[in-house]
């Protein structure tokens, strides 16, 4: 338990339960409010319960889905190489609200994305050299969620790179 905590009224076992239950899964990984959430009504906790649980988290500073998407954007533009489109999907999918989404992208430029997006498909065993491997390198950026227009441009500038 937080000790900045107060204990739950006498007769809210089960909302004691639930906050226990939180802290030991945000304990393996970091979630945000509304996967939490859906993570303790799966495993039977009534609505009142989880409001209390998360509410307590996140006064306690446990749980604050500000913090959680930039995390999670960094994590997933550093670790997996993923861009924008596909963060805002993974974090929209995940509850997290639209102006948080926002502000969790907004302070990567266009060159990190294009010299993050070249580097990806630096790494492919397959550099862009004719139509049928541009297409299939536009469809790779595409789906680790790059826009259009910065996809064609890093095919031009890995095609380039790469003769």
């Amino acid at each position: 338990m937080f000790a900045s905590e107060p204990e739950p009224q006498p007769g809210c076992e089960r909302s004691r339960e639930a906050f226990e239950r939180a802290v030991e899964a945000l304990s393996r990984k970091e979630r945000g409010a509304a996967e939490l959430g859906a993570w303790l009504a799966e495993r039977g906790f009534a609505p009142a319960e989880i409001v209390v649980a998360i509410g307590r988290l996140v006064e306690a500073g446990a749980l604050d889905d500000e913090r959680f998407a930039k995390r999670f954007a960094e994590d997933k533009r550093e670790l997996r190489g993923w861009g924008p489109k596909r963060i805002r999907e993974a974090l929209a999918g995940r509850g997290i609200d639209g102006e948080l989404i926002d502000a969790a992208l907004a302070g990567e430029r266009r060159d990190s994305q294009l010299e993050r997006a070249i580097e990806l498909l630096e790494r492919r065993a397959e550099a862009p050299a004719d139509e049928a491997s541009r297409a299939r390198a536009l469809a790779f950026l595409a789906r680790r969620g790059y826009d259009s227009e910065l996809a064609h441009d890093a095919v031009r500038l890995a095609e380039r790179r790469a003769a």
